[in-house]
């Protein structure tokens, strides 16, 4: 395979200097991942029993579904990224699982996020418009609708699709990485190939793939807050804990990564030519762990965090999930249009 230029995503001939402050961030990302794996697939696992196999279809359960599927299939990737981050981020599995988990890495990744933004969304719609959610917020709508953050992640990862294979470097080691090798006959237009698209890619990523989606979480929120203090429509707190949990955690997990990741872009010529701005390689993994927590979190914070949901735990998880992902659903049948809405104070309960 043509060598000659490929972006690698450890440049090992370029190695800092292993002080104890930087072990720890080479082990605690490690540490944070096989938490999330373990936490990720059994949380992620059981909303999928659950909303999958024990409750009717329902517009809530399709959404807590789709997320958790998303959660859990990429939480079964984190195995193989473990291993290659233990190995300074040489890939011993072959081109094809190279594609293969990135690729289901970055779908499901985008799809997880875009999922969030669009239950942020149906949850502002119920609360401030429930006699049009009662009448036209059907299954057969969320089906259709459902499928667009998927298409979205889809698309964000072409790039994986195109340019990332496993490059092996002249000291035999093997890296699934960005090559743009055959992207130019000279070392000059190969490197303006790479930085272009990884530019691009990069300010893409960050506005599509994090600040929209992060905007609608942060103003359907908001709106939905405003409407409770507005109408006083319920007397507790924990509404607003539960809000404030939401919004919070979605922007402290990713925000580090995203940030690290578009400096990353802006400063990559730098980075590739003159070598400036290693920090940014020390801070990838520890940000990138701290995302991915993300998705172990996700049914904690969308599904048990219903109201008394410690309550029901006590008597049967199963049972908990259930109702705490039936309570906040409007009648959803295609043919139920006329009934009376529901109060909008179960509505936020529900959160």
């Amino acid at each position: 395979m043509e060598t000659n230029f490929s972006i690698l995503l450890n440049r090992s001939e370029e190695e800092l200097h292993e002080s104890t402050g930087y072990t720890a961030l080479q082990i605690l990302p490690l540490v944070v991942l096989g938490i999330t794996f373990v936490l990720g697939i059994l949380g992620n696992g059981l909303v999928i029993w659950v909303a999958g196999f024990r409750m009717t279809r329902t517009v809530t359960t399709i959404s807590y579904l789709n997320l958790a599927l998303a959660d859990f299939s990429f939480t079964a990737t984190l195995p193989f990224l473990i291993v290659s981050m233990a190995m300074k981020e040489k890939w011993p599995f072959g081109w094809f699982l190279c594609k293969l988990v990135h690729i289901v890495v970055d779908v499901n990744l985008f799809g997880s996020v875009f999922l969030i933004a669009l239950i942020a969304l149906d949850r502002c719609i119920c609360v401030l418009h429930p006699v049009w959610a009662q009448n036209h917020r059907t299954i057969s709508l969320a089906k259709k609708v459902i499928l667009g953050p998927w298409i979205l992640a889809l698309l964000l990862t072409f790039p994986v699709f195109i340019f990332l294979t496993t490059v092996t470097t002249v000291n035999g080691d093997t890296y699934c990485t960005f090559n743009f090798a055959s992207w130019g006959n000279t070392i000059e237009e190969k490197l303006k190939v790479a930085i272009t698209m990884l530019t691009v890619r990069g300010i893409i990523r960050f506005i599509v793939g994090f600040s929209m989606p992060m905007s609608i979480v942060a103003v359907c929120y908001g709106l939905i807050a405003a409407k409770i203090h507005k109408k006083g429509m319920i007397k507790s707190s924990r509404p607003m804990r539960v809000l404030t949990a939401v919004v919070a955690s979605f922007f402290i997990c990713w925000f580090p990564f995203q940030l690290v990741a578009l400096l990353g872009t802006v400063w990559l010529k730098e980075m590739l030519l003159l070598g400036q701005y290693k920090i940014l390689d020390v801070l990838v993994n520890p940000t990138s762990s701290l995302a991915f927590f993300n998705s172990c979190l996700n049914p904690m914070l969308y599904v048990f965090m219903g109201q008394d949901f410690r309550e029901r735990l006590i008597h049967s998880l199963p049972a908990s999930l259930e109702r705490a992902l039936t309570e906040d659903s409007a009648p959803t049948s295609d043919t139920a249009t006329n009934s009376a809405s529901p109060p909008a104070e179960a509505e936020l309960q529900a959160m």
